[in-house]
């Protein structure tokens, strides 16, 4: 066998040849804040695309903040999630329109049955890219009147992203650890009576964003 034939031979057989061919995940995160974040974390989850979420504090100045600082309200963070996802499958767009499924923007400082400035809704944007398309989404929404006039304020927030801090380990994955008590609350807080009032219990983004085309035209 010549030289040649023996380096396309290496060449061929090259795991780091192969391993380039394989498809890498386009990892990246957002941070949403939609009031308590045991309940957003469950339809992030159920999201083709993410790999995790993560329940946590920010919009604050407060370094490490216990979940006890926060929900007195002294510490200026809200209750927020962070979502790990892989862009190659979901979009940062497709993830607004989850969220925005998800709240009740027309509330200042509080979502539902919570109040005071750690429940407020907001969107926290790490780039110019995620700006834009936040401010596009709360423009899309406020546009279709799905939650009153065109003219109704929004006061879901779109912020720069500062840090973010884990909660604690008893707050991750709520829903799945004490079911019970996580769908007590859930109803009792009646997020899912307004979300259905707004929504249907089966409407779904992909339906939402037909919706918008016909009324911008």
């Amino acid at each position: 066998m010549t030289g040649v034939s023996l380096a396309l031979t290496a060449f061929s057989f090259s795991p780091i040849q192969e391993a380039k061919s394989e498809e890498v995940p386009k990892l990246e995160e957002a941070i949403f804040a939609g009031g308590c974040f045991w309940c957003m974390e469950p339809p992030f989850d159920k999201t083709l695309g993410v790999i995790s979420t993560t329940s946590g504090y920010s919009g604050g100045k407060e370094a490490n903040p216990t979940y006890r600082q926060v929900s007195d309200g002294g510490t200026g963070h809200a209750e927020a999630l962070l979502v790990k996802y892989d862009s190659s499958k979901v979009s940062y767009e497709e993830l607004l329109d989850v969220f925005w499924h998800q709240i009740n923007p027309t509330q200042k400082d509080r979502q539902f049955c919570d109040g005071g400035r750690q429940y407020r809704s907001a969107i926290f944007y790490r780039n110019e890219q995620e700006k834009a398309a936040a401010l596009a989404s709360k423009k899309k929404y406020s546009a279709l009147g799905v939650f009153g006039p065109p003219a109704r304020e929004l006061y879901t927030e779109v912020k720069p992203a500062g840090t973010f801090w884990p909660a604690e380990d008893y707050h991750q994955d709520y829903y799945l650890k004490n079911p019970e008590r996580y769908y007590y609350y859930r109803n009792a807080c009646g997020r899912d009576r307004y979300l259905n009032a707004i929504w249907g219990p089966t409407k779904e983004p992909k339906e939402v964003n037909e919706m918008v085309e016909d009324v911008l035209g």
